[in-house]
């Protein structure tokens, strides 16, 4: 018997986990109701308190009731109701949290039969894999899942293969008001409080309907999986909702506490998230809790993958240190369900930086260091000896685990910090909006504004930054590894220069389309960037570099590359697949003619190295092999 609730022959099976003294089960005929219909105690068994109610049915509402008589609604529940739409704030008040009453979230009760027809999972390859992450509800404006529906053919068109949403798991956007204070006009917009881990978020339904969003989400994913596009789901496993014990009890509080947090000596809950409280990930109850919920996302909702939101926390012991083998991990990997889907880690939290490191074979890392070089190379002028890692793989971070360049998710931006075109428009953060007083958000953003902060009307301005933007794209496309692009990248999306947006449901977080059609160019450079790396296996390796006639590293003007003072670098791919990229950084145009002319050595006859070169690709006019500033071209050998 599995935690929550199971459609049988003879009626409604609810189970639960607490150490509770005493549990009920309580039944609703409408989600505004304050009094139940029905109440039924439950009955402890194996560790489970459980119900048989041949009486329950499809449609209605539950919650449960502890000895205090605390409302708790059940983390396994499949769909969850606010009776709201989004944002609504009305019979609600500020400061009191969590809502009771007409507002306390409610479990609903759901036949969640589905015409799946054929759908299959497209199990694209890792090596072969452009992940796109996205928020829905900014991506498509009205915040719905079938809105997304008319969006897939720009990616289709983009290239993307897997699009990697921000959380949508049942969340309250309404987080700070019932908080109260000077930030109660903000919203949780990107759902990093998880309510309902079973449960799509209700209110990116497009039907009020309760428990709409369980088959609108499914109809979402057939689609994609219709257009070759898999979906990955980033989750939050490190910490919940409820916060601080002082914040008010939605669920595990009240269920079973020491089970489901990490305390300290004192009873106080342990903060490894930074977001009040750390969930005690390898209990074995929470464990299988927490492949359960993944389970069920793959089995019943066909999802390809999962991205873990600060998962060094999962990898905590009871007292908060990391551990070398996470039981968590070790199961997520062992469990047969999973083990074609993919398994991103975001490998920090903290107190702990693993991304290299990071505990399990199968788990691929948010390579921060990538994202750090790649920014301080262009914006910063760093030598080339970190371009050349981190284009050639990060064989320094992942040679240990299995000798695979795929355990390494290269980006240069994600939903965390600035977009693209704010990382080369701002120096400094504005973060005004979000009532911290600019104190949130990373301060080190390896940024740069080229002499003016924000907008301009400077076109010699505007000229660098779009040469820059496709500087850093074409770097992230051509690295070994595995590309993620963050949405609305591709044409110039900005957050004002935000870059902790996590409370903006407005302009700030919302992809502006207009700007698809004014950064035109920019697009189709990103489109041909994707095209460019599907085409040529010699991007996709599975292997890093032995450096035994597979690359070579050149230097301008027929030198070796300067790695600890040089700007400028060529890397020359060789095999069946051959690629020449070229990559200048100076102030000054370089050349990298020398390395293409014949080789007239000591040998006694001249070997030449030059070979019939096509120009596949360049962030900006190329004369031949001469390279002007702050650009990079690529080359094909002309069939």
């Amino acid at each position: 018997m599995n935690p929550g609730i199971t459609l049988r022959k003879h009626g409604i099976e609810f189970a639960i986990h607490s150490s509770a003294g005493s549990l009920r089960l309580m039944l609703f005929d409408r989600p505004e109701d304050e009094t139940p219909i029905r109440e039924i105690a439950m009955k402890r068994k194996h560790g489970l308190w459980h119900a048989l109610v041949p009486y329950a049915t499809p449609g209605q509402f539950y919650l449960y009731k502890n000895g205090e008589n605390q409302w708790l609604l059940d983390p396994c529940a499949k769909a969850v109701h606010f009776p709201r739409t989004w944002a609504d704030t009305t019979g609600l008040t500020a400061g009191i949290f969590p809502a009771f009453g007409t507002m306390f979230p409610k479990g609903v009760i759901i036949d969640d039969r589905f015409a799946w027809g054929t759908d299959r999972p497209p199990n694209t390859p890792l090596n072969k894999s452009v992940i796109y992450e996205t928020h829905l509800r900014g991506f498509t404006g009205s915040g719905n899942y079938l809105d997304f529906i008319e969006k897939i053919p720009y990616l289709k068109e983009l290239g993307i293969t897997a699009v990697e949403f921000l959380p949508l798991f049942e969340f309250n956007e309404l987080e700070f008001f019932l908080k109260g204070g000077s930030r109660e006009h903000l919203l949780n917009f990107w759902g990093y409080s998880t309510l309902g881990f079973f449960a799509p978020m209700s209110r990116y339904a497009s039907s009020p309907e309760p428990g709409a969003a369980v088959s609108e989400f499914k109809t979402l994913v057939r689609a994609l999986h219709e257009a070759g596009i898999e979906i990955i789901l980033d989750v939050v496993f490190n910490h919940t909702a409820e916060a601080e014990q002082k914040d008010g009890t939605y669920h595990f509080q009240g269920l079973d506490e020491d089970t489901y947090y990490l305390k300290d000596k004192n009873g106080a809950y342990q903060n490894w998230s930074g977001c009040g409280n750390t969930v005690n990930a390898n209990h074995p109850v929470t464990r299988q809790f927490i492949v359960n919920c993944l389970k069920y996302w793959v089995q019943e909702m066909h999802v390809d993958g999962f991205r873990f939101d600060l998962a060094t926390s999962l990898c905590r012991g009871n007292d908060g240190t990391l551990l070398e083998k996470p039981p968590l991990i070790k199961a997520i990997e062992a469990e047969p369900a999973l083990k074609h889907i993919k398994l991103i880690a975001e490998a920090w939290d903290c107190g702990g930086y693993q991304v290299g490191h990071f505990p399990g074979k199968r788990f691929s890392d948010w390579n921060g260091k990538f994202r750090d070089d790649i920014r301080r190379f262009w914006n910063h002028r760093h030598p080339v000896g970190e371009l050349a890692t981190r284009l050639a793989g990060s064989s320094d971070l992942y040679r240990h685990k299995g000798s695979s360049p795929l355990h390494s998710i290269n980006f240069i931006t994600a939903h965390d910090g600035f977009t693209l075109a704010d990382l080369v428009s701002y120096e400094q953060k504005h973060n005004e909006a979000n009532g911290e007083e600019n104190r949130d958000g990373e301060n080190h953003n390896d940024s740069i504004n080229f002499g003016v902060e924000g907008p301009s009307d400077n076109p010699a301005i505007n000229a660098r930054r779009l040469q820059q933007q496709k500087n850093l794209l074409a770097t992230l496309f051509l690295s070994q590894g595995v590309p993620m692009l963050l949405a609305g990248d591709e044409f110039g999306r900005t957050q004002q220069g935000n870059n902790n947006a996590y409370c903006q449901d407005n302009e700030i977080s919302w992809v502006d389309w207009s700007l698809l059609e004014k950064n035109k160019e920019l697009f189709e450079f990103t489109k041909q960037l994707i095209a460019l790396r599907k085409a040529h296996p010699a991007l996709r390796r599975k292997t890093f570099f032995t450096g035994k006639g597979d690359v070579k590293w050149i230097g301008p003007d027929g030198k070796d590359p300067d790695w600890n003072n040089g700007h400028a670098l060529g890397m020359h791919i060789t095999g069946k697949d051959e690629l020449l990229i070229l990559i200048n950084n100076e102030e000054h145009d370089v050349s990298f003619e020398e390395h293409m002319r014949p080789d007239t050595g000591s040998g006694a006859q001249a070997q030449p190295v030059s070979k019939d070169w096509k120009l596949e690709l360049s962030s900006a006019p190329v004369d031949s092999f001469t390279l002007p500033p702050q650009s990079l071209a690529v080359y094909t050998v002309r069939p």
